[in-house]
């Protein structure tokens, strides 16, 4: 629509009575011009395709839970403007138009969600080129009625080696696009916050790990908060990768001895790899860590445990020792169990292996049992444990009844998939990946059927799409949580000002 000076005049002359002065015609003008711009134009495009649009990012024809944030995107092509049309059920529709994105407000987007649940909203996307529309096919977001967690929780880190910059582990609500941080590093500047863990996405029990001179490793247990030094006369290190007992009385911990290395080839940056490690259960009640011959063998590399949903098995990594560093690409785990009797902690006599890699010359990372006891979900990679830093790591699912393994070709990528976690109700998992651009890892989360069928992921959405393209942080370890988790942050401060709580060590 175009207006010349005098029909702008006379228009606002009318609607107001208004007599601008000549020093307020440009100002005025101004903003009647922006708040025509913010108007749709009507569509008619002269091309109507039969392909679906390239969108980033990818949310063509995902299943989407009916909390998720809104998921704005924009084509992968150029436009001067984007068009879309959202229909729900029962003649809803969202209508937005934008020279740059699709942003849909949250309100709208909810109400739709709500109301369109175990069906499918159909979305029509048009572009504008050289002052012509051209309109895409129609794609889908089906909209499950199976819910997803309150949130996430993960580490946004620098892709750094040896020096830690600002980081911190920070919470995302999953229905908007609220961040907020739980703990940073600034509090202890210099130290690196890591390896939060939840049990079974209950905020209520959280570990997570403070390192550097004044760190320690903070327990919240029922809501209490301790800070413990984790290192015994007969263990090797402070306690490392966490797995949470579904009964809240125990965590399980590796301790391991780990070095970094180099690459010199090209397509690889760095290896990390454990010249010794052990498995050990942590005892909240009696402030104990124990643990039995078969954990602690010096020929054996034992890492990343985890416990099965009813609490009476300890997954873990096994792989024969190798010297390190020089045998870095010989070292393959495979994963194994040992019974566990949470009554007294107390161990079984024998280790089973449940998924043999070494024989395929592959080796097991992140064994993650779901937990409704049906699945253990896994990374599979050439060599080492690892995996964030092997672009051939793939996700894998354990079918515990049948034993049967497949991969997830649903969600894989040709590039890194690392680790990952499952939502309370065991329907949705998210990962990391590095499928964007290869080097920084973002969350994508997916559906999981009740016959263990993965549905096509969908990156975490943002309110703005460019977003990950700005940001210089990789997403670390994923995790749901049910709630928004409280950390007293002035009682942790006192606590790190205080002399650690010691644990003991019984075999």
């Amino acid at each position: 629509m175009t207006l010349n000076e005098f029909n702008i005049k006379n228009i606002l002359q009318a609607i107001g009575g208004w007599r601008l002065a000549a020093g307020n015609w440009l100002l005025a003008t101004g903003f009647f011009l922006l708040v025509l711009s913010s108007c749709s134009e009507k569509v008619s495009p002269t091309d109507v395709l039969k392909e679906k649009p390239s969108l980033f990012p990818d949310y063509v024809g995902v299943t989407i839970p009916a909390t998720i944030a809104p998921l704005n995107f924009k084509v992968k092509a150029e436009y001067t403007a984007i068009d879309a049309v959202i229909k729900g059920r029962n003649n809803q529709v969202i209508h937005l138009q934008d020279a740059k994105e699709i942003c849909i407000p949250v309100s709208k987007w909810t109400k739709m969600l709500s109301g369109s649940k175990g069906d499918s909203l159909q979305i029509t996307v048009s572009i504008k080129q050289h002052d012509k529309w051209k309109q895409y096919a129609p794609f889908a977001m089906y909209v499950s009625t199976t819910p997803i967690d309150y949130g996430l929780v993960y580490r946004l880190i620098a892709p750094g080696y040896e020096v830690y910059s600002k980081m911190g582990i920070y919470q995302r609500n999953l229905s908007n696009f609220d961040q907020s941080p739980i703990v940073e590093n600034t509090l202890i500047p210099g130290s690196c916050v890591n390896c939060h863990s939840f049990r079974q996405s209950n905020t209520k029990d959280m570990s997570f790990h403070i390192r550097g001179k004044k760190g320690g490793t903070a327990l919240i247990s029922n809501g209490k908060m301790n800070l413990l030094n984790t290192k015994t006369d007969k263990t090797m290190s402070n306690f490392v990768y966490p797995f949470w007992h579904p009964s809240g009385n125990y965590i399980a911990y590796s301790v391991n001895n780990t070095h970094q290395v180099f690459h010199e080839a090209a397509g690889k940056r760095v290896e990390v790899g454990d010249a010794a490690s052990d498995v050990v259960v942590y005892d909240i009640k009696n402030n104990q860590a124990i643990s039995c011959n078969l954990l602690m063998q010096d020929s054996i590399f034992e890492t990343f445990p985890s416990f099965s949903a009813d609490g009476r098995t300890l997954y873990f990594c096994r792989a024969a020792h190798k010297k390190m560093p020089a045998e870095f690409n010989e070292v393959r785990y495979n994963l194994c169990s040992i019974s566990f009797n949470p009554d007294n902690g107390t161990f079984g006599d024998r280790i089973d292996t449940l998924f043999n890699a070494v024989a395929l010359q592959k080796s097991v990372t992140f064994p993650r049992p779901s937990p409704d006891g049906k699945y253990i979900m896994f990374t599979l990679i050439d060599y080492g444990n690892f995996s964030i830093w092997h672009k051939e790591a793939d996700l894998y699912l354990l079918d515990l009844k049948t034993k049967s393994t497949r991969r997830i070709d649903e969600v894989n990528s040709d590039d890194t998939e690392s680790y990952h976690s499952w939502s309370s109700n065991s329907r949705w998992f998210v990962f990391s990946s590095r499928r964007m651009d290869g080097l920084y890892t973002r969350p994508f989360i997916a559906y999981l059927d009740e016959n263990g069928k993965a549905g096509k992921p969908f990156l975490l959405p943002q309110k703005d799409t460019e977003y990950y393209d700005r940001l210089l942080f990789s997403f670390n370890i994923p995790e749901f949580v049910n709630e928004k988790v409280d950390v007293n942050i002035p009682e942790l401060e006192k606590l790190l000002e205080s002399p650690l709580k010691k644990v003991t060590f019984k075999q």
